[in-house]
């Protein structure tokens, strides 16, 4: 059971909570300072003071005052207004993250609102209300309003929601769970709306992904490099540690491990031409490791936003005080989704140069053209390689930055947007083609391995090779092999790898 207090959630606790092996409840001391956050609120209301998204219109529409008799139904139209997102809806794991953050945000007491609107929100994750948020329509400023808002309508009734794998009305889906629509009091609307959560939500769930496919990208690394007969001398502790990034030594070791026990590197120590091998398989350790650095970085930085208050105004009931700024603005998140999508982009670049290499008769170090023992009559693992460089070619044209992009909205009054959604939604495209891409080199790698018996790969290549034999039979003249590679595909998805990574 996590308690959830606005303290920083990790990767693990998000997606625990989101594919719902783990309970969530509002801690105590989080339920006081949300209470005495809302009477802040209303002290404002009952003297009269006007205060931003308390008795206002919204951002171009800020000077506008509205009368007391009006509050309620002014967050009830802006959470109303606000639901235009377009596109296919997020994935049941990523929506539920994103109510667990969309919570958490409000638990730290800076929001206005009600407890029971938290209460709402856990309720909706502890009985399996899913609300149905499409991915498209969020700038990233001020916050992700649009998926919010599809957020919010299911907790006051509207909108739509999934209950027990069937799509229903909003108000149904409550209904059915037995869970109360929430009566929104004053400035609990924007409260709802405001922040970084859809972004966050996404992001989060890919980067979980894509740190354990960047462990997996070792071990096809190391499977490549046994079925070229290529050496190990690169990943000497010595020189890692004299260009002490963490990245590179974790993968340089990650590799020695994979490759202990190696008989086919036994049988190739004497009387080897080759003084050194080529970038894809000698500078594994740096790229790999490089890749590590950028996904650590992301991950600091939406570990650090799950704990932050991302709305605006703030209200500081310390002081009475009720703040505008700008803790809404999605640039932090942009730029490391950014960076992680480029990160990737690359590791899929330098798993086709190995894929290339295993089907490459000028480059397979004497493994047969394209794997296949009746070149020409069989093309083999031709198209593998092929198949690889489109998804390569894909990735390569989304991996251009988001955050770099800026379209003034709302009358000029928002006039720098972050793209956040937008970074973090391409990010999760390019996770899933280098997954591909990924099981493209391990059923390769595979095949390839094979043709090095008797001799035997390292400890750690043995078992990743087993893995793949599991699903994935050796090429006994031509077949299609994209059941194959999905197959592998769906392997990596479900863990069977993990403890190789």
């Amino acid at each position: 059971m996590l308690e959830l207090d606005g303290q920083k959630l990790s990767l693990d606790q998000v997606a625990s909570v989101a594919s719902g092996e783990e309970q969530v409840v509002l801690a105590a001391a989080a339920r006081q300072r949300v209470e005495e956050s809302h009477r802040v609120v209303e002290s404002i209301v009952a003297a009269g003071r006007t205060v931003y998204g308390v008795n206002t219109g919204f951002g171009k529409l800020s000077d506008v005052s509205i009368e007391p008799s009006q509050l309620r139904q002014l967050q009830l139209n802006l959470v109303r207004s606000h639901g235009v997102g377009l596109g296919q809806p997020l994935s049941q794991i990523e929506a539920r993250a994103m109510m667990l953050l969309r919570a958490n945000v409000l638990a730290l007491g800076y929001s206005g609102c009600r407890s029971v609107v938290i209460d709402t929100l856990l309720q909706l994750l502890e009985r399996g209300v899913t609300p149905v948020i499409p991915e498209k329509g969020s700038v990233g400023a001020s916050g992700d309003l649009a998926p919010l808002a599809h957020l919010a309508a299911v907790l006051i009734g509207e909108g739509e929601a999934t209950y027990r794998g069937e799509k229903l009305a909003g108000g149904v889906a409550l209904s059915r769970a037995g869970i109360r629509p929430l009566q929104l009091e004053v400035k609990e609307g924007l409260a709802l709306l405001n922040g970084t959560q859809a972004m966050a939500a996404v992001g989060a769930i890919a980067l979980r992904r894509a740190e354990r496919l960047a462990g997996l990208a070792d071990v096809a690394g190391a499977m490549s490099l046994e079925a070229l007969r290529g050496t190990p001398v690169a990943f000497d502790e010595r020189i890692h540690q004299a260009r002490p990034h963490r990245g590179q030594i974790a993968v340089a070791a990650h590799l020695r491990e994979l490759l202990r026990e190696s008989e086919i590197r036994k049988s190739h120590l004497v009387n080897d031409p080759r003084v050194q091998d080529a970038y894809s398989l000698r500078c594994m350790p740096q790229v790999h490791g490089a890749v590590r650095g950028a996904l650590a970085h992301a991950r600091e930085i939406v570990e650090t936003e799950t704990g932050s208050a991302t709305d605006n105004p703030l209200v500081f009931s310390e002081t009475g005080e009720v703040t505008s700024g700008g803790n809404f603005h999605g640039a932090p998140l942009a730029l490391v989704f950014d960076y992680a999508a480029i990160a990737l982009t690359d590791l899929m670049s330098i798993s086709e140069r190995r894929l290339d290499r295993l089907v490459n008769p000028d480059a397979n170090e004497g493994l047969p053209p394209f794997l296949t023992t009746e070149p020409g009559m069989c093309s083999g693992f031709m198209m593998i390689q092929v198949t690889a460089v489109a998804l390569l070619n894909e990735a390569k044209v989304l991996a251009h930055p988001a955050s770099v992009d800026n379209v003034p909205t709302d009358g000029g009054k928002e006039d720098h947007v972050s793209m956040g959604m937008s970074a973090a939604t391409k990010l999760r495209t390019i996770l899933e083609l280098a997954e591909h891409v990924t099981a493209l080199e391990l059923v390769t790698a595979a095949e390839a391995v094979e043709h090095r018996a008797p001799l035997r790969p390292g400890l750690g290549v043995q078992r990743a090779h087993a893995i793949v034999r599991a699903h994935v039979a050796k090429l006994d003249g031509d077949r299609s092999l994209a059941p194959d590679v999905l197959r592998i595909v769906q392997a990596i998805r479900d863990g069977e790898f993990d403890e190789l990574c």
